[in-house]
């Protein structure tokens, strides 16, 4: 699994940050999400998921 973000469609809900931390988190200027670590464990990977389902504006995809 990959992960990728679209920085210019994320709304800034941290959603993604505050249940993948070790996957996502927010940028300090925008707040909008920064992937940390791109193609996460198998545990991590599973949060990253359950991360990707809720993000309001759809930012989050695995490939």
């Amino acid at each position: 699994m990959r992960i990728v973000a679209d920085r210019e469609r994320c709304m800034s809900a941290g959603m993604c940050a505050l249940t993948a931390p070790e996957v996502f988190d927010q940028d300090d200027e925008d707040g909008r999400v920064l992937v940390r670590e791109s193609d996460p464990e198998a545990e991590a990977a599973l949060r990253a998921a359950d991360a990707i389902e809720l993000c309001p504006s759809g930012a989050l995809a695995a490939r």
